[in-house]
């Protein structure tokens, strides 16, 4: 599968925003998807994921409970709302998808994860 990520830009510590991923094909279904984001400097970690219908979710802690993961698998879509957005949540943003996810599964690892998009850069400044 194909992914575009967008939705990224320059906002102010305590604002909000929300990426976009969008998926090519009509089996994204059967896809486990994750965000992950990479700091200058740093190594690409993982954000968060959600289950092939949508029904389970988990975050890093870094994130949990100011960002949320949906998705429109009727629009081939996948969200990251951010809220209340830190400084150190500055990086660029990837969302990647895996064909080998179980109905249930969730995945942590970028490894478990072949394909992913472009990336967007979020920049929260203060």
């Amino acid at each position: 599968v194909q992914l575009q990520a967008s939705g990224g830009g320059l906002v102010q510590a305590g604002e909000s925003l929300r990426l976009s991923c969008a998926a090519s094909g009509r089996t994204f279904s059967r896809y486990g998807v994750g965000w992950f984001r990479q700091a200058p400097g740093k190594e690409r970690e993982f954000v968060a994921a959600i289950n092939r219908n949508g029904n389970f979710k988990d975050y890093s802690d870094s994130v949990k409970d100011r960002f949320a993961i949906s998705r429109d698998n009727a629009k081939n879509m996948v969200y990251l709302q951010m809220n209340s957005l830190k400084l150190e949540d500055t990086a660029v943003y990837y969302c990647a998808a895996t064909a080998r996810a179980i109905l249930s599964g969730l995945y942590y690892r970028a490894t478990d994860y072949a394909d992913w998009g472009q990336g967007t850069l979020v920049t929260v400044s203060s």
